[in-house]
């Protein structure tokens, strides 16, 4: 059976600040919608395992099929409410790993070994290495077996300088990901802020902002079904 594990933060506010981030709801939850709809189950991990919240300001964005999922109760356990820990995770037993965004990510996922070596060896048996907005974080700092980013030479996207500009927010996160992408010998390609678009570069599939989680969704369904 076909399971992707979709990798979700456990942080409640901007590093240092009173601000609260956490999770961008929709990131989560039209993806989860689409792998419903692909016939395709999900996990759910976070860094530290259980409790993820929720980034206040993705409740402002939501639709019905967002809220569909949000007040769905395998989602409110699974994947809000007592979320795997890396530790438990087996990576045989999926074909893709995703990770969501909200700008939480940004502490906890770029220096998560358990997640980079779950990513690796997911990598390693065929299967893809996605994201979608400050997700990218997750990639940013993964190597291969040769010591080699897994990034460099590959097409990405994620949530640009600009989007963190009108974020509010450039003053705020620990790093861009453009910057720290280029570093590590990616591509960094992106469209028009807030515009959707995703990438798929061999077994890495990238969006570049919250518009673009049905593309990476559809996109990846496309990798695991055909």
């Amino acid at each position: 059976m076909t399971k992707v594990l979709i990798v979700e933060t456990n942080v409640t506010r901007y590093g240092g600040t009173d601000d609260p981030t956490g999770l961008w709801l929709g990131e989560a939850a039209e993806f989860v919608e689409e792998m419903q709809q692909a016939g395709i189950d999900v996990d759910y991990v976070s860094p530290k395992g259980g409790f993820v919240p929720l980034d206040p300001r993705s409740m402002k964005y939501t639709d019905d099929a967002i809220l569909t999922i949000y007040e769905n109760p395998d989602f409110i356990e699974r994947g809000l409410t007592h979320t795997m820990r890396p530790s438990q995770i087996d990576p045989a037993n999926y074909a893709a790993i995703y990770y969501t965004g909200g700008h939480g990510v940004m502490w906890d996922f770029p220096d998560n070994e358990e997640l980079q070596q779950i990513a690796r060896q997911i990598m390693q048996q065929g299967g893809y290495v996605t994201s979608v907005c400050h997700g990218i974080a997750g990639l940013l700092n993964i190597k291969d077996d040769q010591g080699q980013y897994v990034i460099a030479g590959k097409k990405i996207t994620g949530f640009t300088t600009a989007e963190e500009i009108i974020a509010g927010k450039k003053s705020v996160v620990p790093f861009l990901n453009r910057t720290v992408a280029e570093a590590h010998g990616a591509h960094f390609t992106k469209k028009r802020f807030y515009s959707e678009y995703a990438v798929q570069d061999g077994q890495l599939i990238t969006g570049q902002n919250p518009f673009s989680v049905r593309a990476v969704a559809k996109i990846l369904v496309e990798a695991l079904t055909h």
